[in-house]
């Protein structure tokens, strides 16, 4: 082999090692300079799947009825972690999504923590139409109901910053994670839960 070849051979080997080196540099610095759920460089990353509630929004409070008549109010979960969603019985798409999500991540927790429904669709959810479709979903007893006037319940709307069902208009499908401390902690669009990240995210509220 000439020395012309060498000479080549030899540069193409030092430029492949600096291009190594410098991707595992760049590795190394996304480790340590991530950038946070809050959009801050250099913050903590948070240990959440979901995405970081802002801090101090406590999960508005209330008195209202449950699928059973049962008075339900979200003091009342004080010390544990709730799953806080928003359905209505006659959804045939987003909502039993949204139920199959949080049953398989109780399912994967290997116990049931406090999940509450808060309807968007008052004038329609009747005991009787809950009844329904938890059976149809499988999830009688395990996904709690919170019913009411529209007068009643649009405080939580807007306190979840979630919208109603309306003929013209399909309700904000969302899902909250309060915390032991009344607190909304973790947020999901729809689309982004899966019961995998909200059971790891049920877990770390559970230790908190």
């Amino acid at each position: 082999m000439n020395r012309g070849a060498i000479a080549a051979l030899f540069a193409t080997g030092v430029a492949a090692l600096a291009v190594i080196i410098l991707a595992a540099r760049g590795v190394s610095d996304a480790g340590t300079n991530s950038v946070s759920t809050t959009g801050q460089p250099g913050a903590p990353v948070s240990p959440f799947e979901g995405a970081l509630m802002p801090a101090g929004v406590k999960a508005p409070d209330f008195k209202l009825r449950d699928e059973r008549g049962r008075r339900v109010t979200m003091r009342e979960y004080r010390g544990r972690p709730v799953v806080v969603t928003f359905l209505y019985s006659h959804c045939h798409d987003t909502c039993p999504i949204q139920a199959q999500q949080i049953k398989g991540a109780l399912d994967q927790l290997g116990h049931d923590v406090p999940a509450l429904a808060i309807s968007v669709d008052p004038a329609r959810d009747t005991p009787r139409s809950v009844a329904r479709f938890d059976a149809e979903q499988g999830v009688t007893g395990r996904i709690r109901w919170v019913l009411g006037r529209e007068s009643q319940l649009r405080p939580l709307w807007d306190g979840y910053h979630t919208t109603s069902e309306l003929p013209s208009q399909e309700h904000l499908a969302r899902l909250v994670l309060v915390d032991k401390r009344g607190f909304q902690r973790v947020g999901y669009p729809s689309q982004q839960v899966t019961p995998e990240r909200l059971a790891h995210d049920i877990r770390l509220l559970e230790k908190g």
